[in-house]
C-alpha cells in the first residue's frame, strides 16, 4: 500500500471515492427535490377551484341575475394531465429514491433503467407544463378570433394556483433534467 501511495495510485481512487459520495448524495437530494416539488405541484393543482357570482343578464329589459359559476382543475383536459403527470413522477422519485439507496453494488442495467426513466420524467413534465401554460395563457389574455373570453379577471385566485403549480412542476421537470445531466457526464468522465 505504500508503495502505491508514493507512485501515486492510492491517492487517485481515495479522490474518485470522495467526488462519487459527493455525487451520489447530490443525485439524493435531487431526487428529493424533484419528489417534493411534483408533490407540491400536484397537491395545489388539485385542491385548485373557486366559485364566483356571475351576473347574467337574459333579456335586456330585465335586471340581470347572479348566477354561480365554478372553476375545477378537472374541466380542463392539460389541467388533469399536470396532475396525473406530477403524481406519476413523484411516485417515481420515490421508487427511485429506493432503487438507487439499494443499488450500493452498482448493477448497471438499474442505473441504466433509472436514467432513461429520469428521462422519461423529463418529456412527461415537460410536456404537461407546456400544455398547461398554452391553456392558462389562453384564461389569462383570452383568444378574440375564436370569441374566448379571459377569464382570469374573474377567477384569480384559480389561476393564480394554476400558475403556481406550472411552476413548482417547471423545477420539478428540471431537476429530473439536472439528474440526467449528471449521469451524462458521469458516462463522459468514464470513457
Amino acid at each position: 500500500m505504500e508503495v502505491e501511495n508514493k507512485i501515486g495510485f492510492g491517492k487517485d481512487e481515495e479522490k474518485v471515492g470522495k467526488e462519487g459520495n459527493k455525487l451520489r448524495s447530490f443525485e439524493l437530494i435531487l431526487r428529493v427535490v424533484a419528489l417534493v416539488l411534483t408533490l407540491a405541484a400536484a397537491v395545489v393543482m388539485g385542491l385548485d377551484k373557486q366559485t364566483k357570482k356571475v351576473p347574467l343578464q337574459l333579456i335586456p329589459t330585465l335586471p340581470p341575475m347572479d348566477v354561480p359559476v365554478t372553476a375545477k382543475w378537472r374541466y380542463l383536459s392539460a389541467f388533469v394531465y399536470l396532475v396525473v403527470a406530477n403524481a406519476i413522477a413523484c411516485s417515481y422519485a420515490a421508487l427511485s429514491m429506493v432503487l438507487k439507496v439499494g443499488n450500493r453494488k452498482g448493477n448497471k442495467g438499474l442505473g441504466l433503467m433509472i436514467v432513461v426513466m429520469d428521462l422519461v420524467m423529463v418529456a412527461l413534465l415537460f410536456s404537461c407544463n407546456g400544455a398547461t401554460g398554452a391553456i392558462g395563457l389562453m384564461g389569462f389574455e383570452g383568444n378574440k378570433r375564436v370569441r374566448w373570453d379571459k377569464v382570469c379577471n374573474v377567477f384569480g385566485k384559480f389561476c393564480h394556483q394554476v400558475a403556481v403549480a406550472l411552476g413548482l412542476s417547471l423545477f420539478g421537470g428540471l431537476s429530473f433534467f439536472l439528474l440526467v445531466v449528471m449521469a451524462v457526464s458521469n458516462l463522459n468522465k468514464r470513457f
